[in-house]
């Protein structure tokens, strides 16, 4: 997200900011006004400074309407409880109407008004227009929901009502919901994956939100019970269809619980309603794996234990944090530290997980590392046992053993394209399926390849790619989404789509629906690979800016921290779902390099292509 410079000149201080630190605390804004000398605007936090507190403050007597409008925008970005300081700038019946907590509009920097206009004999009062330029919105699931980068126009509108000290101004029509800059955004929330099992399977889905940073203003939970009241909400409507949760429906915590602390060993217990008394074991582990798997990264104190209170207080189950591992997308598969990539002689390449931090790659066994084929791209399987390529010329999909040295095989995918028009390079999902797309002009396709040896199945994208061609496949972990790279008009942009599988085993048909923008605010997208449940390494650029290396979520949301070191004319890059595992990356310049944490981009070797880690 973009810097939210606060617009300069502004009526009077219309807040107080408080800078928690070992340094002190700083006030500043009208309930700190000195009596005398210059007043000055209070300037927002620096962005995402989860340290900084912004405290509103009341309209005085006799505020002006530019004071009214100005004070009631800085009072949206505070956390004070049922943001009762923003609904004193409002009317009595506005204020009964207002539901902050119903949406968020996210502008790229704080929403300006503009000059007032006064209203006539028909409309009396006062409209203030708002301009911004907006980026996302977070509906009333906490679902973030990037667009791309518009101009924002909506309209404040204030009457005069009588108060205790006479008449006043106040604002009796505005937007819905919350209305913030990017940093105020930050500075609030803080994105959470809720997790669900896959449908019919027993692997874990993240499904990412937002909550509160601190307690959240409505209902005054702290963020652990905000995250656990949010996964038992159930899925966001885009997920909603390939998963499902564990907990019974109308499932939520105990009434009145606001807050849920970690004892001393980091253990958490979680008290439920009546509708969840009457589980087994079974689906209450599953239940105690859901809320582990949630705040495995929310909380500094790692949840090392679950346990599921009856309404009563008694004991459902106890789940620890080792045995809901089980339940992880990639469980069972390896470690999938070993990271793999097509050397100068097209022959599949293995740097072992534990080499030199620099150097010591091998040839893999069989008919793909002994030079059988002259490979352009590779895509080796989640137990690193077999691996799909195409050949160099785009032309043929093979699936070969990397494990033993068994011969080539017949190709299980021919593509009649021409020239780049062929195929992508290939990706397995969490189930063992190979996906490719051939790029053929004249019959372009999405195909998948069931265990990686049957007849390969056309996958249909609902609602359609509209004349967009799909230049690259990487399909996540748990088997339910995909991220393609489509080529439309010259611009090749990142979407996102939803895998859904309808039918018997014997008879499977796989579609991909609802494809949605994943890095709107990037031209061009060179490059994609899973980075972990919800995230994305992505390459690309933003318009009239230079290729970069950024972290996205899933969700299309960006962190401050997001973009990474420098590197010249990246083709492709590889992650672990293992985020502590570094970087892969095929730069032209430098060859097959790798960014270890806290580290800068090391040449692993000079010449080589297509990084990959399984999967």
């Amino acid at each position: 997200m973009g810097a939210d410079p606060r617009r300069q000149g502004r009526v009077g201080g219309v807040r107080a900011v408080a800078l928690l630190g070992a340094s002190g605390v700083l006030l500043a804004g009208c309930a700190s006004m000195p009596d005398s000398g210059d007043v000055h605007p209070v300037k927002a936090s620096k962005r995402g400074d989860s340290q900084v507190r912004v405290y509103a403050v009341q309209p005085r007597k006799g505020a002006t309407p530019d004071e009214i409008v100005t004070g009631f925008l800085e009072a949206m970005t505070s956390d004070d409880s049922n943001f009762a300081t923003a609904r004193s700038y409002l009317t009595r019946e506005m204020s009964q109407k207002w539901r902050p907590e119903a949406s968020t509009t996210v502008l790229e920097a704080a929403p300006v008004p503009g000059a007032p206009v006064l209203g006539g004999r028909d409309t009396p009062g006062m409209s203030y227009p708002l301009f911004g330029r907006q980026i996302a919105t977070v509906d009333s699931q906490r679902a973030y929901q990037p667009v791309t980068p518009a101009d924002y126009r909506r309209t404040i509108h204030l009457s005069q009502q009588s108060g205790p000290d006479g008449k006043e101004w106040r604002i009796d029509s505005l937007p819905p919901g919350l209305l913030l800059g990017a940093s105020d955004f930050e500075r609030n929330y803080v994105s959470v994956d809720k997790y669900y099992f896959a449908s019919g399977r027993s692997v874990m889905v993240a499904d990412p939100v937002y909550i509160r940073q601190r307690q959240d203003p409505v209902t005054r939970q702290d963020p652990v019970t905000q995250a656990v009241s949010a996964l038992l909400e159930g899925p966001t409507n885009w997920l909603r269809p390939v998963v499902e949760s564990r907990f019974p429906t109308g499932t939520a915590l105990k009434e009145g619980t606001k807050s849920l602390s970690f004892d001393d060993r980091n253990g958490l217990k979680v008290p439920l309603n009546d509708k969840a008394s009457g589980v087994g074991r079974s689906q209450c582990t599953r239940m105690a794996a859901q809320i582990l798997f949630t705040l495995k990264d929310l909380s500094s104190a790692r949840a090392e234990q679950v346990e599921l209170l009856r309404s009563d207080g008694s004991q459902l189950c106890v789940l620890t944090a080792g045995q809901a591992e089980e339940y992880a997308p990639d469980n069972g598969s390896g470690a999938h530290d070993n990271q793999y990539f097509v050397d100068e002689k097209h022959r599949l390449a293995l740097l072992a997980a534990g080499t030199n931090e620099i150097g010591g790659p091998q040839n893999v066994p069989g008919p793909l590392g002994d030079g059988s084929l002259s490979m352009g791209s590779v895509a080796v399987s989640r137990d690193e046992r077999t691996a799909a390529a195409v050949s160099r010329d785009g032309s043929r999909l093979y699936v070969a053993s990397i494990a033993s040295g068994k011969e080539l095989g017949a190709p299980l995918v021919t593509s009649r394209g021409q020239g780049d028009n062929r195929l992508s390079a290939p990706s397995w999902d969490g189930r063992g399926d190979v996906w490719v797309a051939d790029r053929d002009t004249a019959d372009p396709a999405l195909m998948r390849v069931p265990g990686g040896e049957e007849t390969p199945q056309d996958v249909k994208i609902v609602p359609g790619l509209d004349g967009a061609r799909i230049e690259a496949v990487k399909v996540s972990a748990d088997g339910v989404r995909v991220a393609l790279l489509l080529t439309k008009d010259g611009r090749t942009t990142l979407k996102i789509g939803r895998v859904e599988r309808h039918g018997p085993s014997d008879d499977l048909a796989v579609t991909v629906t609802e494809l949605r923008p994943a890095a709107p605010q990037l031209e061009t997208v060179t490059a994609v690979s899973w980075a972990g449940p919800s995230r994305l390494v992505v390459v690309g650029k933003e318009s009239g800016g230079v290729q970069q290396v950024r972290y996205i979520q899933t969700d299309g949301s960006t962190s401050p921290n997001a973009i990474l070191p420098g590197l010249n004319q990246v083709r492709a890059v590889a992650a672990s779902n293992d985020e502590s595992r570094p970087l892969v990356a095929h730069s032209e310049e430098d060859g097959i390099v790798r960014l270890p944490a806290g580290a800068n981009w090391q040449t692993v070797v000079e010449k080589g292509s297509s990084p990959v880690y399984p999967g």
